[in-house]
């Protein structure tokens, strides 16, 4: 089922509750998209990474491999994939270095624009902008514009295994209130601009006007930036967002929140995947379990009853490697 969804978007976000096998769904949808041929990177941007966990190798900040497909000798062989192999590569964001790459290239910005005496004044408010709230979640914003871009140019998908919902709520808004924030900075511009123009029609050399030019110019990219990364979040076409939850109170109502938020931003909710279900039929403890889930799916059936949904019987093993994650796949489509 949510193969279907799947498989004609580009970008995809996996969200939910922490602890809810976000990064196990997510990983096994990327590999089953994988092994039908196309190019496929898994995103991390959870700050408990478990990325590497699951796929038993180290994964950190730069893209690795994760699995490969043996090429066809036969492109005609009914797949639709012209004999192409698929692949899989995963990355997981680390916030800190995400900061500290951030705000030196804002630092390096600053001090090329500012006047020579404000460059410790410049490095007093970045050293007190490194904790400052939001600043974690612009830094990983940029990765995420990052991620995107090279998604699209590079792969065939792009898969964010997210961190849990308040953080990812926040996530997804932040490309209109950057969009915001700088189209604000811009009139200010435009107005010390108009001041600029009208010295030079005097004949007057403003010695601001080209370092205010370069502001402008960062500015404008950095809108641009945000611009299209809101313009791809809110695509249906292009991107889809799934909620893992299990069916328990509190992820049943967070899953309900985040939905409602998500939609509210635009993004396209595309489905839910219900995960550790206790199964069927297996009396006692776990039949009472059952019992008291699907009160709880039933809530969620009530606010979100118009979504697709999967479940996924609880495991009596952990899932690991791609062997466990294909096995695992199987209930998602």
């Amino acid at each position: 089922m949510l193969t279907d969804v799947v498989r004609g978007r580009r970008v995809l976000f996996l969200g939910g509750k922490g602890g809810v096998g976000k990064t196990t769904t997510a990983s096994a949808l990327a590999l089953a998209q994988a092994q039908a041929g196309r190019r496929v990177l898994v995103v991390s941007t959870d700050p408990a990474h478990n990325l590497g966990h699951l796929w038993q190798r180290d994964v950190g900040d730069a893209v690795v491999p994760l699995w490969r497909a043996e090429v066809r000798s036969d492109p005609s062989d009914g797949t639709g994939t012209s004999g192409r192999a698929g692949l899989l590569d995963g990355v997981e964001i680390d916030p800190r270095r995400t900061t500290d790459a951030h705000l030196a290239q804002v630092g390096s910005t600053l001090r090329r624009l500012m006047p020579d005496h404000l460059a410790k004044e410049v490095d007093r408010h970045l050293d007190l902008a490194r904790d400052a709230p939001g600043t974690h979640e612009a830094a990983v914003l940029e990765r995420i514009a990052d991620a995107v871009e090279t998604g699209l140019a590079d792969y065939d998908l792009v898969v964010f295994d997210t961190a849990p919902s308040g953080h990812t709520a926040r996530l997804m808004a932040l490309p209109e209130t950057m969009s915001a924030w700088t189209e604000g900075l811009l009139r200010r511009r435009d107005r010390a601009d108009k001041f600029s123009g009208a010295l030079s029609g005097l004949g007057v050399r403003d010695p601001k006007a080209e370092r205010d030019s370069e502001i402008r110019r960062t500015l404008l990219r950095r809108r641009e930036r945000f611009e299209r990364l809101r313009s791809v979040l809110t695509d249906p076409e292009t991107t889809s967002f799934l909620l893992v939850l299990a069916a328990e109170r509190l992820p049943v109502l967070e899953t309900v929140e985040l939905a409602g938020t998500l939609r509210k931003l635009g993004v396209p909710v595309g489905g839910l995947v219900v995960n550790k279900r206790s199964p069927d039929g297996a009396g006692g403890l776990l039949a009472a379990r059952r019992a008291h889930e699907d009160e709880w799916l039933a809530v969620l059936d009530a606010e979100l009853g118009d979504l697709p949904r999967v479940e996924c019987e609880l495991l009596p093993g952990e899932v690991t490697g791609a062997a466990g994650l294909e096995q695992f796949g199987a209930a998602l489509r």
